[in-house]
């Protein structure tokens, strides 16, 4: 909430999509988990409207540069970057282009989360590898004219602040666990404190 307000109100801030896409993609991941679950909709609306956002479109601009970097490799990617006369019908390297073309773009942690999301979808397996991790990450802060310490410290953050949540969240359920097991066991001693003596069988004449 923070850190997309201080966005809203910097001169340089445009919204695009994969800065959406990272704030879609922090909420869901540090909001799982939440209960009453059917109240995370609302909770995403307000905190888009806040800003001035539209909740919905961040969520159908998401989902599109997903589906778009899911069909695509890294590699293919960089290529169509590096030859501005490639031609290409998707919404993914259209909004890669125009980030590379903003004069003065405003760069942010919501921005990487968003670009780390689409890596995701294009080689999930290699992002595990932290050698395989820096090296793409190197190469495509530098197609995007960006920061490669700058995206490898925020992304840092985020996967680690990831790992914590998902220890909390175990650690919660734990706790749970054990809560409703001792309900269980309090419940079953009542109802042997409630329940009638059994007759005792009748002795022979």
């Amino acid at each position: 909430m923070v850190e997309t307000h201080l966005l809203s109100v910097n001169v340089d801030f445009r919204y695009e999509p994969i800065y959406a896409l990272g704030v879609v993609t922090t909420f869901d991941r540090f909001m799982q988990g939440y209960r009453p679950d059917q109240d995370k909709s609302s909770i995403f609306n307000a905190l888009c409207q806040a800003v001035g956002g539209d909740p919905q479109t961040y969520r159908q601009e998401a989902e599109q540069l997903q589906a778009d970097a899911a069909q695509m490799s890294v590699d293919q990617v960089l290529a169509t970057l590096k030859e501005p006369t490639n031609e290409s019908s998707s919404t993914l390297i259209a909004k890669l282009r125009s980030v590379v073309e903003t004069p003065n773009f405003k760069y942010s942690r919501l921005f990487a989360i968003g670009l780390y999301t689409l890596l995701e979808q294009m080689d999930a397996e290699a992002l595990k590898d932290e050698a395989q991790r820096n090296q793409m990450l190197e190469k495509v802060c530098e197609a995007l004219k960006l920061s490669t310490d700058k995206v490898q410290k925020d992304l840092e953050l985020y996967r680690g602040n990831l790992e914590k949540m998902v220890q909390a969240q175990a650690v919660m359920e734990d706790i749970l666990q054990a809560g409703r097991k001792k309900k269980e066991e309090r419940a079953k001693e009542k109802e042997a404190i409630a329940a009638p003596p059994s007759p005792s069988p009748e002795s022979p004449n």
